[in-house]
């Protein structure tokens, strides 16, 4: 078999579409042994496109903004998506039915301090009619520190992706209250990128097939069958944890049976970050983006 190398920049339950193609055995079945990795805090997971340390990653569009931005070239191109929608929850210390996005006007949230979940964060404010200066943020760090932060008892609400948040509730510590992607909408969220040169490989192509059936599998088979062939990744969740996550976002519709990513989600993610002033133009699709690779 042949190694493919996957780099993660965030790990959770929300990237199942590209856990699933190892997990659920679809590389292997082409010919491919899956080894993955998470990218440290601070380092971007393209960097390891660039050092050859990886052949694909998991991304965001948001990322060739960035370089854009700074006027060069991106090393790499999305090629497809993981996510369609925003996946993170919003969870409060007490169960509330009846919780409306006015309620964090002056409320402490426990939150990524930057990056696309920031900007995300606060296009679901403007959409949901809040005003977002009026927030209590608190920043601690990347996500297990979030999750430290607020089960020592820091901030009132804390925003985070699966399955920390189903955690916290089997945990009787909080209470998942709002999902994100419910006000945003469908959106370019996260991505699979690598360099041009590797999407016109034999690997590519393989990686391909194996990739397209994943999607298909994650919308035809129950939860309860991904969690399960899942569990070895996630070995500090409870399985009715990580079912009832999965479950959730197939509900939310974040992971569509196509692997490509749209224009309408392109221009809703230009959208985005143009409103929060983290866009210097807006960019053409084909400046960050490129097809999938053919399968045969």
């Amino acid at each position: 078999m042949d190694k493919i190398s996957i780099r993660f920049t965030l790990f959770s339950a929300f990237y199942s579409p590209l856990i699933s193609a190892m997990s659920g055995g679809f590389l292997e079945a082409e010919g491919l042994d899956p080894q993955w990795s998470v990218s440290p805090p601070g380092t971007s997971a393209l960097a390891a496109l660039t050092d050859g340390s990886a052949h694909v990653v998991q991304s965001a569009l948001s990322q060739g903004f960035a370089a854009l931005d700074k006027g060069e070239t991106p090393a790499a191109v999305h090629f497809a998506q993981v996510n369609e929608m925003d996946g993170f929850f919003l969870t409060g210390r007490e169960a509330d039915a009846a919780f409306t996005w006015d309620k964090l006007e002056g409320a402490e949230v426990v939150m990524f301090g930057g990056g696309q979940p920031l900007a995300m964060f606060k296009y679901a404010c403007y959409k949901a009619g809040i005003d977002f200066d009026k927030i209590r943020p608190i920043c601690p760090g990347g996500a297990a520190d979030i999750d430290r932060a607020f089960r020592r008892g820091v901030g009132r609400y804390v925003q985070q992706q699966g399955p920390f948040p189903q955690q916290l509730e089997a945990d009787g510590i909080g209470h998942v209250v709002a999902q994100v992607g419910k006000q945003i909408g469908p959106c370019g969220f996260s991505s699979l990128a690598a360099t041009r040169d590797w999407l016109e490989t034999d690997m590519a192509r393989a990686f391909m097939r194996a990739y397209r059936k994943t999607r298909i599998y994650m919308n035809e088979t129950p939860a309860v069958d991904i969690a399960r062939a899942q569990m070895p990744y996630f070995p500090a969740n409870d399985e009715g944890v990580l079912v009832d996550c999965i479950r959730t976002y197939q509900q939310l519709g974040c992971w569509t049976p196509h692997v490509e990513i749209t224009r309408a989600a392109y221009d809703r993610t230009l959208d985005i970050f143009e409103y929060v002033g983290m866009l210097k133009r807006r960019y053409g699709y084909e400046e960050v983006c490129a097809v999938p690779p053919a399968i045969d």
